[in-house]
């Protein structure tokens, strides 16, 4: 569950790297609480009041999550050892968002780069060294 909320720990933290396993666990959690707030929302008659597709609740998520998830996906790049403004690619219509996805399936950079230590060995201590 750690790693579901460790991007929600580092709000609004663009500096450092954040492995494949914290992005994709927090895109799973956010996925699962939309799911949680669409039931509630079905429940309770809300859906549909905000652009006809969306209830206020998904609404106060959506905004609540997306400086968190732009973060995430900016250290994820830096993990690559790429720029974050990387980002902007998922604004091309269609090849940009595929290019991001591609872009977070990737493995980063083993050992440090110039966005920091290696996530997956912090101490950069190899064994075979």
């Amino acid at each position: 569950m750690e790693w579901m909320t460790l991007p929600l720990k580092r709000y609004a933290d663009f500096s450092g790297r954040s492995r494949r396993k914290e992005y994709w666990m927090f895109f799973l959690f956010v996925i699962i609480v939309a799911v949680v707030i669409g039931i509630i929302e079905g429940i309770l008659g809300l859906t549909g009041m905000i652009g006809g597709v969306y209830g206020p609740l998904t609404l106060i998520f959506a905004l609540g999550i997306i400086i968190p998830s732009i973060a995430c996906q900016v250290r994820r790049f830096h993990d690559q050892d790429k720029s974050g403004w990387f980002v902007l690619l998922g604004f091309i219509p269609l090849i940009g968002g595929l290019a991001v996805l591609v872009f977070m399936c990737l493995e980063g950079t083993q050992g440090a780069n110039r966005y920091g230590e290696d996530p997956k060995n912090p101490s950069n201590a190899d064994v075979f060294e």
